[in-house]
């Protein structure tokens, strides 16, 4: 059980840590404050972990799932973060955004269940594509070196180092099998991070500064701040990780021989926005299922929750000793560029696997992806495009994942719903809960090594 239950923590470790890397740098987190953060992170998804597996009530799908932070939310975060002038005020805000979304999400769950007809794959997969894309950009600042400002920002040995990970990284997925396959991009980060050492890039004091036993102190970073742009935009992102953990639950039901029904999913979604809203309370972002999880419980065929409960405890430990979480803050910026190229490109890789089940021989359906891509990429493609907004919209607007989601749903209602028969020829039916979103998340949960939950995505 404790090994399985590793081997779990293992293969989202990455997916975990990633995102507090993300938005802490872009806050300007010290070391040791990104070492909290990140810390943090770890023992919010296990708790999240303790509510789907164990549950309580009519909360928790009972199946085993691993939670942990969506990557989903990051492009948001960042865009709130951007969009504020005092960065300590930046992280209480995206924490009273985060608290809202997961009590609406809590309450909304029930009814959410039965609108999984409305996010077929064309929604889901386009939206899956744009959390990817959104992130790239991320890990070729990392790639350059951890200061823009540096006279060597994106040296010849930044970048050597970035493409050294990343080679070490595909050679391990392509040449290993099994437990050593499934935690490629971590050792990828470990075996990187020793070969940086002789170009003095490798700074070892954040293990100096941890402490070995800690606790993430409640609202560290300041008491949650309500702002109104914010909270929107993480309420949508929280629709987007609904569709997720539902599709995700929808697969591993019939993985585990134990298909998710209506009720299942709906404890499931209570979980997930439960453990969302009490995240912040901890200093943690908001929660979701990690896709890559299912293919680990498909390939091995331990499909014990207890099991997946097992490595929830691990998550809490560790977020309990800065000591371990330090040890992420100690791979340099380049080292996470390189590995960051395979675990965002692995989640737009997920979203287009999706996107080969939406049926695109479809006008329709093919119309409704290309328009949504297209406004879901105006905050990479032209970052100013919005800049005679104003910056309470532009927080929304800068999200591209938010933007293209909101176009992919109204989009397919308007030409896959709205007016149209059930049995028409020229329209694709939605997808029924149970149905192909089951198939399309099995596969993709069974390919996907970096989360899609990250998809989500996460």
């Amino acid at each position: 059980m404790a090994t399985t239950g590793l081997q779990h923590v293992a293969a989202m470790y990455a997916g975990v840590v990633a995102p507090p890397l993300i938005v802490g740098a872009a806050v300007g987190l010290s070391p040791k404050e990104l070492t909290f953060l990140t810390g943090a992170c770890l023992f919010t998804a296990g708790l999240a972990t303790f509510l789907q597996t164990l549950g309580f009530w009519k909360i928790g799908a009972r199946l085993p799932f691993v939670n942990g932070v969506t990557f989903a939310g990051v492009a948001p975060m960042i865009a709130v973060v951007n969009s504020t002038d005092d960065k300590k005020d930046a992280l209480p805000i995206i924490f009273g955004a985060v608290i809202v979304a997961g009590v609406l999400g809590f309450i909304a769950a029930p009814f959410f269940s039965k609108l999984v007809r409305f996010f077929p794959p064309v929604v889901t997969g386009t939206v899956i594509t744009l959390i990817g894309v959104s992130l790239m950009p991320v890990a070729f600042g990392w790639a350059q070196g951890p200061n823009p400002a540096a006279k060597d920002y994106g040296s010849t040995t930044y970048l050597t180092l970035a493409g050294i990970t990343l080679v070490i990284v595909l050679l391990l997925r392509r040449f290993t099998t099994g437990f050593v396959k499934q935690i490629a991009v971590l050792l990828g980060m470990v075996i990187g991070t020793l070969v940086a050492i002789p170009f003095g890039v490798t700074d070892f004091s954040p293990i100096g500064d941890a402490d070995v036993i800690g606790f993430p102190t409640p609202f560290h970073f300041g008491a949650p701040q309500f702002a109104a742009a914010a909270i929107v935009s993480l309420c949508v992102v929280m629709v987007v990780s609904m569709t997720e953990s539902t599709a995700d639950m929808l697969a591993l039901g019939e993985i585990v021989e134990r298909p998710a029904d209506e009720k299942t999913i709906a404890a499931g979604l209570r979980a997930d926005t439960l453990g969302s809203a009490l995240s912040p309370l901890f200093n943690g972002f908001m929660c979701s299922a990690f896709a890559q999880n299912i293919g680990l419980v498909a390939m091995t065929k331990i499909r014990s929750r207890y099991v997946v409960a097992t490595g929830g405890g691990f998550l809490v430990l560790m977020g309990l000793c800065p000591m371990a979480a330090s040890l992420i803050a100690v791979v340099p910026r380049p080292v996470l560029g390189g590995a960051g190229v395979v675990l965002f490109g692995s989640v737009a890789a997920s979203g287009i696997q999706t996107l080969v089940k939406a049926n695109l021989e479809r006008d329709n359906n093919v119309l409704i992806v290309a328009v949504s891509l297209a406004v879901g990429l105006i905050p990479i493609a032209a970052p100013e495009f919005y800049h005679a907004f104003p910056e309470t919209a532009k927080i929304i607007l800068d999200s591209g994942i938010s933007t293209g989601c909101v176009a992919a749903v109204i989009l397919n209602l308007l030409f896959n719903h709205i007016g149209r028969s059930e049995d028409a020829d020229d329209v694709t039916a939605p997808m029924e809960p149970g149905g192909e979103i089951r198939q399309t998340r099995a596969v993709a949960g069974s390919s996907t090594s970096a989360g899609s939950s990250a998809a989500g995505v996460h």
